[in-house]
């Protein structure tokens, strides 16, 4: 083929909650790939080969097959672009870092035109990896060259810049584990956790329980001393100077060897160790005064020993680092930069990325460096001579996993410096001879106590075990049968759904509960309208969920909402379908009739928790069939008991709601409760059974008991402007 085949990505659609293709956000696009459709992959010439050569990686896509290869045995076989296009955006997103795996390609009622759908955890880089693939499939199919490492390099940066840290994803990750809902709330690492009231905030490793008055403790490097050695917690003999002739005071007072440090630092920035003369400490005191932004310094005595890291998450560690001093031998030809990249840099656990458990060193550029290397008479210019071995760096690198050897009196020590501060979450630093031995037979001490300790050092560590340690925050904020969720009705379909979820969100109301409503006529809070515009839509829906106040909330979703935006929570206690009605508003979807719209209704009773209920109406064939797809259990509603679905499910011991002799009845298996007269109710609600029992059914399946239910119908205003909802 000697034409130039091209892909043309017509429209691209973030779908930011649950949606017709799956569970969790993606992106949607359209593709017309042309010319294409008449040239599957295997009668592209030499195109196979220069896929696997473009990127290898795509072995391990499994694909409809369900085996390592299977992806591209379709390719060898015969598949279509759009679908190629599918697969390499989501390799190229895992070759950034940012795994996912889940895609689909469908065909649309037009020729050669295609919609995509993969999964994507940051919508910016989800979008270009979607132009990149295209790109790469098409330089592939043309036989034209391709930059992949410089698209993957592009792209990976921007997954450092715009997704979660790998401290608050772990943590992420342990919540969705339990089931836990989660929004992240900035362009950061601050995320909340469960909904409306329930809810729960993470900062990367720090929580809504963190105090504030704990951070300042912690940043207070000799009140933290103060205090932990008034409690009995062993810390080394130290002093604050805001000269280096007082360090060198200090230091003669206390007895050399010392350390030196910021008053005010982290991570190990400005801390020189066993510091034994005058020059010495002076330059280190230089140091640290630089690195502190010109804080005062603190000298404390040197404690011989391994510097280790103690994680602790409300009362107990959960788990422990063990630093190493690192180390190069001389070669008689390089120079100290070059033996640091040939022998310390060079190992893959280390690197510049968060994503690294170990940092890469650079000599010429670390300040701490320097003036270990000076006080060798050496500077990172210098060759050290054949298996001479020069110090590199004393402190850091806390990153071998020990958490299986601490003893328990360790393990108390680290516990009660992190309960003195104040800390829900710690990181406690301490130096040991042995992390195996109790505490009084050694030489140990607590050195610093941090708070917002990174985790990464536990969960990939450079040696040993990883460790749940997002788990273990996770079990700190949330008791084991919690899960940070609060009641939420979804009601989709075309009849009176806006005036259902009025009257579903007034109900909940009287109930005792803080409501909020967002619905075609507007959003509610606790009654009171807040918004007068459409609000049934995503942005609306996400206002309500992160309301501390909110306890249950109520959501009208639209077929429009499904299609464009996705819903705004992830799983609901009670989802009503009213119909599966098809709209000509729908065409420009490719819905094209009601079969396709099934799909779209299924959304709603796709998205119900195991221990929620749908709503259907018994009167719609199709709604009916939605049962089947239910996780939880099934309440029919219908103007008649003896419709066949209605009576079938009464008839094994389920719920049903129904119209007899003009009474609303509320029927569980032989169990009836006549609710009250439908004579009884204003005229605008009388005339409307369907969208009442929808209303009715779905309190019901709240749990709201039936006298209340009545009540609430009684009271109920269809005029907005008469009632609160």
């Amino acid at each position: 083929m000697t034409d130039q085949k091209k892909i043309d990505i017509l429209r691209v659609t973030y779908l930011r909650g649950p949606n017709i293709w799956t569970y969790r956000p993606v992106i949607e696009a359209w593709l017309d790939i042309g010319s294409l459709e008449d040239h599957p992959s295997n009668t592209l010439d030499g195109f196979y080969e220069r896929l696997i050569g473009l990127l290898p990686s795509l072995i391990e896509h499994h694909c409809s097959p369900g085996v390592r290869g299977g992806f591209l045995q379709r390719v060898k076989d015969g598949t279509y672009a759009a679908h190629i296009v599918e697969h390499v955006t989501l390799e190229l997103q895992n070759l950034a870092g940012m795994r996912t795996g889940f895609g689909k390609a469908r065909q649309t009622s037009k020729h050669g035109v295609y919609k995509i759908a993969f999964r994507t955890r940051q919508e910016q880089v989800g979008r270009e990896a979607l132009v990149a693939a295209r790109d790469l499939v098409v330089a592939a199919i043309n036989g034209t060259p391709c930059d992949v490492a410089s698209m993957v390099s592009h792209l990976r940066d921007q997954v450092d810049d715009l997704c979660l840290g790998p401290s608050t994803a772990h943590i992420v990750d342990a919540a969705t584990e339990r089931r836990i809902p989660s929004i992240r709330l900035t362009e950061g690492n601050l995320v909340q956790l469960g909904y409306g009231i329930n809810q729960r905030r993470i900062w990367t490793a720090e929580t809504d329980q963190t105090s504030a008055i704990a951070e300042e403790i912690a940043s207070d490097k000799d009140l933290t001393k103060s205090l932990l050695k008034s409690c009995g917690v062993p810390v080394p003999e130290g002093e604050l100077v805001k000269s280096a002739e007082q360090a060198w005071q200090a230091a003669q007072d206390i007895g050399v060897p010392v350390v030196l440090k910021p008053y005010d630092g982290n991570h190990g920035r400005g801390v020189s160790l066993d510091l034994r003369t005058q020059s010495d400490v002076e330059a280190a005191y230089a140091l640290a005064h630089r690195k502190g932004g010109g804080s005062s310094v603190i000298v404390e005595k040197f404690i011989s020993g391994n510097e280790h890291r103690m994680l602790v998450v409300g009362k107990h560690m959960v788990a422990a680092a063990r630093g190493e001093a690192i180390w190069v031998t001389g070669d008689g030809l390089s120079n100290i930069d070059q033996l640091t990249d040939e022998q310390i840099n060079s190992d893959p656990r280390r690197g510049t990325g968060e994503e690294f458990p170990l940092n890469a060193l650079l000599p010429s550029q670390s300040g701490e460096i320097i003036l270990e290397l000076e006080r060798a008479g050496l500077t990172p210019e210098s060759i050290p001579a054949k298996d001479q071995r020069v110090l590199i760096q004393r402190n850091g690198n806390v990153a071998f996993d020990v958490t299986d050897l601490v003893h328990p009196s360790v393990a108390a020590a680290a516990a009660l410096a992190a309960r003195v501060v104040g800390l829900d979450i710690a990181g406690v630093d301490m130096v040991l001879e042995d992390v195996r031995k109790p505490m009084h037979q050694q030489r140990a001490a607590v050195i610093e106590v941090n708070a917002s300790p990174g985790l990464l050092a536990h969960i990939k560590p450079a040696d040993g075990e990883g460790r749940p340690v997002g788990k273990a925050i996770i079990e700190h904020l949330f008791k084991a049968d919690r899960d940070g969720r609060i009641p939420i009705v979804g009601i989709t379909g075309t009849q009176k759904t806006g005036r259902i979820a009025r009257l579903v969100a007034w109900l909940a109301h009287i109930s005792g509960k803080h409501v909020g409503l967002a619905c075609s006529e507007g959003l509610y809070l606790d009654g009171r309208q807040v918004e007068s515009k459409d609000c049934a839509h995503w942005d609306a829906g996400q206002r309500l969920l992160i309301n501390r106040s909110v306890q249950a909330a109520v959501f009208e979703n639209g077929s429009l909402t499904i299609l464009t935006e996705g819903l705004a929570y992830d799983k609901c206690s009670v989802g009503v379908v009213t119909d599966v009605g098809w709209q000509e508003s729908l065409l420009p979807f490719d819905i094209l009739d009601a079969e396709q719209t099934f799909k779209v209704a299924r959304t709603q009773v796709d998205v119900i928790l195991p221990t929620g209920t749908a709503v259907l109406n018994a009167a719609d064939p199709q709604v009916v069939e939605l049962a089947e797809l239910c996780d939880g259990k099934v309440i029919f509603y219908g103007m008649d008991a003896n419709q066949a679905a209605m009576a079938e499910h009464q008839q094994a011991g389920e719920k049903v709601v129904f119209v007899r002799n003009d009474q609303i009845v509320l029927a569980h298996g032989i169990t009836e409760i006549a609710l009250l007269p439908l004579a009884s109710l204003k005229p605008a609600k009388a005339s409307q059974p369907e969208m009442v029992m929808a209303a009715v059914a779905a309190a019901w399946a709240l749990g709201i008991p039936p006298e209340l239910i009545g009540a609430g119908l009684r009271t109920f205003e269809s005029n907005p402007r008469k009632t609160p909802y």
